[in-house]
């Protein structure tokens, strides 16, 4: 539906990830005197989730790889402020610290981590999604000379699917670095078959570099609980597994404040696979909070393909404010860096909606594609505050 052009129009954004910084950019790019754009974070600065390596391996410190909202455009009213009520029939939000009306909102909260959800896991073990939990791990890490170190995903799906991998390979890199290597056995445990169901050769890929540094992949193994005492990890209908360090990709969530807003079928938010409208007029999602089918399965959930969200849904807005143009047409593109240890990365340039079927081409690893990603992160950090 198109808007009245009578006025600003005001667009608020909720959640300042990789969706949400995006969108508020591209908006004031394209209709920079038709909206007010409002951004709205519980945090004040934003990370790369891969820059949470650098600091579990102790290559940089966490005020190195953060960039603060308040380096944001001018014309961005950034608010720091909890969410606590979202709805969307109204185009309201209240926060702690007073309430907004829209005339356009966009839900870009990402999926949380809920570590709690998996019996043992905040007393017996450590999660690496969050940069507190990568911070508690990494003053640990450099005392674990030898024994059994456990990854595992606890749940599916979860936010950036390579992640697990990169980790282990890194760690293996930093084992061998401290001369402890051989005296650890690393093993990473998935519920999935494969380590990247939606990409057939970069499975083998990882499951090669895997077994040339002797890292075992054990499918099909879901954990349930951390048994801290026993040392050990407790499986479905499988037998425990021992682990002298235990490290875990929790549980993925809606936000709270999400799940209770009236948004939510079946944990996710689902949308318009065309323009990411929800089923609320004028209410958008993107990024890890939505559930987008591909096929029999779902889109996986990234950043590079939140960004793309952002663009599909600023174009739409935009359509719909001006009543003339193209609207906004997501194809599901996008593409992710590997980081493969030894100084390789690999990426996964995907297009999951665009054509007949989803085409995702795997490249690498290679030394030459470090400078792309270089390029991906700085372009961004340039765009989004100015750096």
């Amino acid at each position: 539906m198109h808007l009245r052009k009578d006025m600003k129009k005001r667009v608020l954004i909720l959640g300042a990830g990789f969706g949400g910084l995006e969108l508020a950019t591209r908006l004031l790019e394209i209709l920079p005197d038709d909206i007010h754009v409002t951004l709205i974070d519980k945090n004040d600065f934003f990370i790369f989730g891969f820059s949470k390596f650098e600091v579990l391996f102790g290559r940089k410190r966490p005020d190195e790889i953060k960039s603060y909202y308040r380096d944001l455009a001018p014309a961005i009213n950034f608010r720091r402020e909890q969410i606590e009520a979202i709805d969307p029939l109204a185009h309201r939000v209240v926060t702690n610290a007073g309430s907004y009306d829209a005339d356009i909102l966009v839900i870009a909260l990402g999926a949380e981590v809920d570590p709690g959800i998996t019996p043992g896991l905040t007393e017996g073990g450590y999660e690496f999604y969050t940069l507190a939990g990568v911070e508690r791990l990494s003053q640990i890490l450099p005392d674990f000379n030898s024994g059994v170190a456990v990854m595992a995903i606890l749940g599916l799906p979860y936010k950036c699917p390579p992640a697990p991998f990169e980790a282990a390979l890194q760690l293996h890199d930093y084992l061998v670095e401290r001369g402890v290597r051989n005296d650890i056995t690393i093993r990473v445990l998935s519920p999935a078959p494969t380590p990247l169901p939606v990409s057939k050769e970069g499975s083998e890929t990882i499951l090669r570099l895997f077994a040339e540094r002797k890292i075992e992949f054990l499918p099909g193994h879901l954990v349930t609980s951390i048994d801290a005492n026993g040392k050990r990890a407790v499986l479905k209908e499988r037998d425990a597994v021992p682990c002298d360090l235990f490290m875990g990709v929790p549980v993925h969530r809606v936000p709270a404040v999400v799940a209770t807003s009236g948004l939510v079928e079946d944990g996710w938010i689902p949308v318009n696979v065309l323009n990411l409208e929800t089923r609320f007029s004028n209410v958008f999602a993107v990024g890890d909070v939505t559930k987008i089918p591909v096929g029999a399965a779902a889109m996986p959930k990234a950043g590079a393909f939140a960004d793309r969200a952002a663009q599909t849904v600023a174009d739409e807005i935009a359509y719909r404010i001006r009543g003339a143009g193209s609207p906004g047409r997501f194809d599901g593109a996008g593409t992710c860096f590997l980081e493969f240890g030894a100084g390789t990365v690999a990426k996964i340039e995907a297009n999951f909606l665009g054509g007949p079927a989803p085409d995702v081409r795997f490249l690498g690893p290679s030394r030459e594609f470090r400078a792309d990603k270089e390029s991906f992160t700085s372009l961004r950090l340039a765009r989004w505050f100015g750096k």
